[in-house]
């Protein structure tokens, strides 16, 4: 048996179904599709050096890589490598070569810090401090069950506030980018992110597959938007909300809560019967938010770091 690591291939469908496959197994409670893997390889900034690796063992693909750069933070050279390996293919070095690989792709690009997340259990800690990196923070991945849970009722809205999908500013989302700017700024993580550039975000946060403007819920302060839960689907009955922030001049009301909850229903209502997300184990207040709501942690994940010299 003979494992090579290599490039996908956005052009051929055998190798976005054969990642999407791993990635499913190796992540269950995130969303993917083909076409979402097609549209972040095609619309990826230039400066992120995004790369996606597969590693192939006789014609079957038993392993993937996301690599890059973080090109959303201010600081220079931070750079991220995140293998997952086919649950039932694994320890055949696959994930070596992956990692091989990716530091060889992200030290060419003069990254000097790497960031790996890596599923919380014994082997995978041990396969990362192989390879020099060390722990960090952790996040959870949380569920919540959508065809059977008890969501909370809909309560009344402040006075001033309404609530509205973010397919109410199809024709100009730039208030929406704004607030995801504002908010991403204070979200806990080892590389700050700066959003800077609208039409980067529009191409890789408004127009990915996976969004759903439909579902996302935006929460306006005397029609200016204050607060939002933006929302993904995968085409089947999966939905996700992949951030949840308020601006900083309308937190302590509630409104992050009022718009999450919206979306919750109408996604119960469109006929979605699973709802993913997830948290930096230290964001208490979205942790508690998301435990009101009902949603229990299904794994976790370690963030490793590595210097390169």
């Amino acid at each position: 048996m003979t494992v090579i690591a290599r490039d996908l291939n956005p052009d051929v469908r055998a190798d976005l179904d054969g990642f999407v496959q791993v990635r499913r197994l190796a992540l269950p409670y995130m969303l993917f599709t083909p076409e979402s893997v097609a549209f972040d390889i095609a619309h990826a900034h230039p400066e992120a050096r995004l790369r996606r690796l597969v590693a192939e063992e006789d014609g079957e693909i038993i392993g993937t890589a996301q690599v890059g750069i973080a090109n959303e933070s201010p600081e220079p050279g931070q750079g991220f490598v995140n293998v997952y390996v086919h649950p039932g293919r694994t320890r055949r070095g696959a994930g070596a070569l992956l990692v091989r690989a990716a530091e060889e792709h992200l030290a060419a690009q003069d990254a000097v810090r790497l960031y790996a997340w890596v599923l919380d259990a014994p082997d995978n800690r041990a396969f990362a401090e192989r390879f020099g990196y060390r722990a960090s923070r952790s996040a959870h991945f949380l569920r919540l069950d959508l065809a059977h849970g008890a969501l909370p009722p809909l309560q009344d809205l402040p006075p001033g506030v309404e609530i509205r999908p973010g397919s109410d500013f199809g024709d100009d989302p730039r208030p929406l980018f704004e607030l995801d700017a504002e908010a991403t700024l204070d979200e806990p993580s080892d590389i700050d992110t700066e959003f800077t550039d609208y039409e980067a975000w529009l191409d890789e946060t408004w127009r990915n597959p996976l969004f759903s403007p439909e579902l996302t819920s935006v929460a306006l302060v005397d029609g200016r938007p204050a607060a939002f839960s933006a929302a993904r689907t995968d085409g089947g009955f999966r939905y996700g909300t992949v951030m949840t922030g308020t601006a900083r001049a309308h937190r302590g009301r509630g409104l992050a809560k009022h718009a999450k909850n919206d979306s919750l229903h109408r996604a119960r209502a469109a006929g979605f019967t699973e709802a993913f997300t997830g948290n930096d184990a230290g964001n208490g207040p979205m942790l508690a938010i998301n435990k009101w709501f009902g949603y229990e942690t299904c794994a976790t994940e370690v963030r490793y770091v590595r210097e390169l010299a």
